[in-house]
């Protein structure tokens, strides 16, 4: 089953997400969201941003290797799921014990513009 968390962000503003329940301990707003009565609607305990954070030095890395090639592409584009949970924030999605990035690289020109002439 799942259910609605409502993340603050660093603005003052708000983002519900669906997320799959968790055992965890979850500040509860029972049925006072769009006439929810089931309680399935929690806030999370961190900022959106903050549970984004997790993600950012596994991304930053992948872009960081992937741009330090020697012959390095002209565009650079890498997909992945994020998992958001209230309790642990956000991590990086997968189906199976191994994470999963889809990359896909792209060069526009010659790697050796004089070999062009």
């Amino acid at each position: 089953m799942s259910r609605l968390v409502e993340f603050t962000t660093d603005d003052g503003g708000t983002v519900v997400v669906e997320v799959a329940s968790s055992a965890g301990s979850l500040v509860t707003r029972g049925g006072d969201h769009a006439g929810d009565s089931s309680g399935v609607f929690a806030r999370a305990q961190q900022t959106f941003e903050r549970a984004l954070a997790h993600v950012r030095p596994a991304v930053q890395g992948v872009i960081d290797e992937l741009l330090s090639l020697e012959n390095r592409p002209d565009e650079v584009s890498v997909e992945f799921g994020i998992d958001l949970h209230a309790e642990a924030g956000a991590f990086i999605a997968s189906a199976s014990t191994a994470s999963n990035f889809k990359v896909r690289l792209t060069w526009n020109k010659p790697a050796n513009p004089s070999a062009a002439s």
